[in-house]
């Protein structure tokens, strides 16, 4: 199995249903059942996997690398499952290696058998039906691996007809080899294999036959068969693998047409279980590891990845820590600032103070728990998200942007709509003041999004892998943690003495509390530009600015007003059919280092991958991973900090450390189910590994002395 494959992690099983999507497969329990489910009725089910292009799985001998879907079915008493009826492979090249698996569309069948003695379970409404289940893994790959498994159901009708995919079962049944009257047979001759099969058919015959053999790890799986032929009689020669570790007394042979030569309605392939004869070859004494290796993997298996040791309530304990140290992070001060602001503008009204504090919590707890349901349902439904996960989509960044202008406009006094806290969302006003406070509290979510605390990695990380009800009480945690200062501070009637009386001095205040907003939204052209490019980013400006003409244009009187806004209101959808496709379509990846222009110190980061994180171990150099995204603000904190201090870089240096960078701007898969290995759901993350050791994940907001005390340990 490739190096990619060993390190790789299981995706998420998806609920049961009968279809699985993955961002590599789409996987259907199907069936084929005409005369119903009784005893001697023909009923099959099967597996069809639609493989995403470039992809494949593999077939029961996976070659050289690789492992075979398997199947694990729950089935009614008087119902049992065959094997699978593997359609014949296709030899898939890597290299030197090769492999036997599946691109495209491919159906396994499997048949079941009805017991004479079957009882359909009673039906208390309805005709009676039958409830298969399966579970199933396989391991899905291109350049890289990734194992991935699903659970699904279908229902099928006892005495109805289902047979919908008729054509999928006969197409899988023309796919598969047919067997062959005689045995043929297998000879050792040396370091090779000699296949003798007898009496193949005419439309075979003189034919460049493509073999495969079903038991794994005896042949040189890339190696093209030397073959020719008498008559109806085909022999080929094969060299025997470099690392035989199989020895076997029989071995099944499949012999199939290349595809050039292939016929409807006629078989494709063949098969026998052809006798071995000769003695073979011995073979390499297994491969050992060092004791000291075997000493790292124990360690290994003893240190588990960070888990939550002490239950539950520890983790909503820290989730709540983790959200009340989220007020401290750079994105959520220019919310929080307009908080004040509006609890400044309630004076003495403390009945005002506390009912604007429990809006705003409920505002903050309804967006966390949105937040988590949907990211947990996208999960389970195969995507491969986290924390954030909303702005690795450059549309959202760019109405997030449109947003923050808004926003910022309103607080500058181009228009009047009246600033957050006091009025709506979007500009859209808010009749009443609750409103405008529990809306303050899903802007404050919104912006806080790309942030994250201590305590909150580990949090969410645990959150995506429990029952959703205790999923989303840690999400409440995380939210009440974040709202709770403001909640604190609008009962404490010390808090609202200590405030400044309201005043002219508001006003100049909001003015200046736009500029952070402006901030933010140069901060999201950036991050687009990271997604998209600068034509993205150049996209999005040229419609901000489309924006703010339409908004202020809304602020004129009389006609001039409809009419200089019905005409920019038709520039700005011109441009967005002009340049908006240039926001959502997604640039080059950048290199680890960054954008071009990137300082010396981003010189020296490589991009992170599970194969190249393999290749440095097996050079005997440690790795320290930084997985970030460009609209993490605490990654971003981090970059221009700790992990630019050339002193700490000289140390990485000294010590041969590998410096590499998982970029999850966009969604990436690989780094998801990395993030899922460490426990994680979000950035920053921050891992130190030595070959053979387990790896030490080190806090969000990163410190020299703590990355200092990682390197001394190696």
């Amino acid at each position: 199995m490739p190096v990619a494959a060993q390190l790789a992690l299981p995706a998420r099983a998806a609920p049961a249903s009968p279809v699985v999507t993955t961002p590599h497969v789409r996987a259907e329990l199907v069936a084929q059942a005409p005369d119903g489910v009784a005893p001697g009725a023909p009923l099959q089910v099967g597996l069809r996997i639609v493989h995403q292009p470039g992809w494949h799985t593999y077939w029961k001998n996976a070659g050289d690398s690789g492992l075979p879907t398997e199947l694990a079915w729950t089935l009614p008493p008087g119902i049992s499952a065959g094997d699978i009826a593997w359609p014949v492979p296709r030899k898939i090249a890597i290299g030197t290696l090769a492999n036997h698996g599946y691109e495209g569309t491919v159906l396994l069948p499997v048949p079941l058998t009805v017991a004479p003695d079957f009882a359909p379970p009673a039906a208390l409404a309805g005709a009676p039906s039958v409830d298969l289940r399966l579970k199933a893994s396989w391991l899905v790959c291109r350049q890289e691996c990734i194992p991935e498994e699903g659970e699904f159901a279908l229902r099928l009708p006892v005495r109805g007809s289902t047979a919908l995919d008729a054509g999928a079962f006969e197409a899988a049944r023309a796919a598969q080899p047919v067997a062959l009257a005689a045995p043929g047979r297998v000879e050792i001759d040396g370091a090779t294999l000699r296949v003798q099969l007898d009496d193949l058919p005419p439309a075979a015959r003189g034919r460049s036959l493509e073999l495969f053999f079903e038991t794994a790890d005896v042949i040189r799986t890339a190696a093209t068969p030397q073959q020719s032929w008498d008559g109806g009689r085909w022999r080929a020669t094969v060299p025997l693998a470099d690392h035989r570790s199989a020895s076997p007394a029989e071995m099944p042979v499949v012999v199939a047409l290349a595809e050039a030569d292939r016929r409807d309605g006629a078989p494709i392939a063949w098969r026998a279980v052809a006798p071995v004869s000769g003695t073979w070859p011995a073979t390499p004494a297994p491969a050992t590891v060092s004791p000291a290796l075997q000493a790292a993997l124990a360690a290994n298996l003893a240190a588990p990845l960070p888990a939550p040791a002490a239950g539950f309530f520890a983790a909503l304990l820290g989730a709540l820590l983790g959200g009340l140290l989220l007020n401290l992070m750079p994105c959520v001060f220019p919310v929080l600032a307009i908080k004040v602001l509006g609890f400044a503008r309630h004076g003495g009204d403390r009945a005002g103070h506390r009912r604007a504090g429990l809006a705003y919590t409920a505002g903050v707890l309804a967006s966390f728990l949105a937040l988590g349901a949907a990211m947990l349902a996208l999960r389970a439904a195969g995507s491969q998200l986290g924390w954030g996960f909303q702005l690795q989509s450059p549309a959202v960044v760019a109405a997030l942007a449109a947003l923050f202008t808004l926003i910022g406009l309103n607080l500058a006094g181009l228009f009047e709509v009246r600033m957050p806290g006091t009025a709506s969302l979007g500009g859209l006003r808010a009749r009443h003041p609750r409103v405008d406070d529990f809306l303050s509290g899903v802007l404050a979510v919104v912006v806080a999004s790309p942030c994250t605390a201590p305590f909150m990695g580990a949090s969410l990380g645990l959150a995506v892998g429990l029952p959703p009800a205790q999923a989303l009480a840690l999400f409440a945690a995380l939210g009440l943690g974040l709202a709770l200062p403001y909640l604190v501070a609008s009962f404490v009637p010390a808090v609202a003495r200590r405030l400044p009386r309201p005043g002219a001095w508001m006003d100049t205040l909001r003015r200046l509390l736009a500029f952070p907003m402006f901030a933010t939204v140069a901060w999201l052209v950036w991050v687009l530009g990271r997604q998209s490019g600068v034509d993205g980013a150049g996209a999005l400006l040229a419609l901000l600015v489309c924006l703010a003409a339409v908004a202020w244009a809304f602020t004129l009187r009389g006609r001039t007003r409809l009419g200089l806004a019905g005409a920019l209101l038709a520039v700005t959808a011109l441009t967005a059919a002009a340049l908006g496709g240039n926001i959502v379509d997604p640039a080059p990846p950048a290199s680890a280092g960054g954008a071009p222009g990137a300082g010396v110190a981003d010189a020296r980061w490589q991009p992170w991958s599970v194969r190249r994180v393999a290749e440095l171990h097996a050079q005997g150099r440690p790795v320290f991973v930084d997985f970030t995204a460009a609209w993490c603000v605490t990654c971003q904190y981090n970059k221009q900090t700790t992990l630019a201090d050339t002193a700490l870089l000289a140390e990485f240096d000294t010590r041969r450390v590998a410096l590499l960078r998982a970029d999850w701007t966009r969604q990436d898969p690989a780094i998801t189910a990395a993030l899922a290995a460490l426990g994680r759901s979000g950035v920053p993350v921050y891992v130190l590994q030595a070959p053979g050791r387990a790896p030490v994940v080190l806090s969000e907001i990163l410190g020299r002395d703590e990355v200092r005390a990682a390197l001394a340990g190696l």
